[in-house]
């Protein structure tokens, strides 16, 4: 028997958590811009949210499999709706300082990192309720996200330039309140805890980690997407932290264009995540993958440090858009298909922790790249390491087999997983 209401609960649920998260992209790193005129310290405050986020989902992975993926994520959804309530409460009492910003943010981050590990390692088990393949159920969340992020972006400008960056984060706050509420209800009776093997002996956390961490590292699929997705992360995140931000307050653009930008390039990556998640099934995944990267990365860098009129900027990130919507999909299906249930949430952790390692750095980088050659230049050299990154496909032979699922697991599941 199947069932469609943990599906659709999960979507409404991830919907709502997208749109706060991105009015909190924008918001954070506008307030600090405007409050301090450092694009340094700008993204000081994207690396101390990312750092935290990856350690904790890189480590969360036993938490998910010993108290089931479901209770880390409601829990991690209520205590962040207060955590992110505390920031512009602070500031109204005028007990918000730098140092305390960063805590807070921290704090963010840490607790994102295996909330969203949670809701990633159920997705086989709501798309086998629903009777869903992946390539499916991952089209329609990136296509619930990207709508999200559109609608999240456009909020967030329109929020910024009517009540302030600090009011717009009490709506962040309430969409984990929300989120956590129609998650719990969606979901109930799924994310239990991994049952352990008949005659399994004990085994410790460290050990479980480990376990997860040897399968990832002997699958040279999942290395190979660890490894290049690490590096776009990295790029898009000093755009998304630093670059465009400082882009849209040089240029005289402002924030209400920079929403804009945030929310037409979601906006059109909805449209590439709904073909995916219909025709996904059928299209060449390595091929596909390559074509999506290169055209959603460079240009829109490129275009931008042209110093190109707002429309062309727009039209480039339309483009850039709907090509990001085939990825989530073809890399979610990917993921998910190659790593057996016992090992789904420590491997997928580790996993996606691997994606956003190096993001802490892309704030600070960025801010340096700034402050040291420009905006322009910072932006063509941004763009120059997506071009090259992009190309790595092309080079490594383990990407191509993306293509089909693996018959069998590269090694078997560690004995007591």
């Amino acid at each position: 028997m199947t069932s469609r209401t943990p599906l659709v609960g999960a979507l409404v649920a991830e919907g709502i958590s997208y749109v706060g998260t991105r009015v909190s992209m924008i918001a954070i790193p506008w307030f600090v811009l405007s409050t301090t005129g450092s694009a340094t310290q700008t993204g000081l405050v994207a690396a101390v949210e990312i750092t935290p986020l990856v350690v904790f989902k890189a480590l969360g992975g036993p938490l998910l499999d010993r108290l089931g993926p479901r209770r880390v994520t409601l829990t991690c959804d209520l205590v962040s709706a207060l955590v992110v309530g505390a920031i512009p409460l602070l500031h109204h009492l005028e007990m918000l300082s730098f140092p305390m910003l960063l805590v807070l943010v921290a704090f963010a981050g840490a607790l994102r990192g295996p909330g969203d590990a949670g809701k990633a390692a159920m997705t086989p088990e709501i798309a086998k309720t629903a009777g869903f393949s992946l390539e499916r159920v991952a089209g329609l969340a990136a296509a619930v996200e990207r709508t999200s992020t559109m609608a999240g972006a456009a909020l967030a400008g329109l929020l910024v330039a009517s009540v302030g960056a600090a009011n717009a984060l009490y709506v962040d706050a309430a969409s984990f309140l929300v989120s956590f509420v129609v998650f719990g209800i969606a979901t109930t009776g799924l994310g239990r805890p991994v049952r352990p093997e008949v005659d399994a002996g004990p085994t410790s956390y460290a050990t479980e980690l480990r376990q997860g961490w040897d399968f990832l590292r002997r699958d040279p699929v999942l290395v190979s997407i660890c490894a290049m997705v690490a590096v776009t992360n990295l790029v898009d995140q000093a755009w998304v932290a630093v670059l465009a931000p400082v882009w849209a307050k040089e240029s005289g653009a402002g924030v209400a264009v920079l929403g804009t930008l945030f929310a037409v390039m979601s906006g059109a990556s909805v449209l590439g995540a709904l073909v995916a998640a219909r025709w996904g099934e059928t299209l060449p995944r390595y091929r596909t993958y390559v074509v999506a990267f290169l055209v959603a990365g460079a240009p829109r860098f490129v275009v931008m440090a042209l110093e190109s009129p707002v429309w062309a900027v727009l039209a480039v990130t339309v483009v850039a858009g709907a090509a990001s919507g085939f990825l989530n999909p073809i890399l979610g299906a990917v993921i998910l298909e190659r790593i057996p249930e016992p090992l789904l949430g420590r491997v997928s952790s580790l996993n996606t922790a691997l994606c956003f390692s190096l993001m802490p750095l892309g704030g600070i980088l960025g801010g340096l790249a700034v402050t040291g050659l420009g905006v322009s230049p910072a932006l063509l050299l941004a763009g120059a390491a997506y071009l090259v990154t992009t190309m790595a496909p092309t080079r490594v032979p383990s990407f191509r087999r993306m293509d089909r699922a693996p018959t069998a697991a590269p090694d078997s599941v560690p004995s007591g997983a």
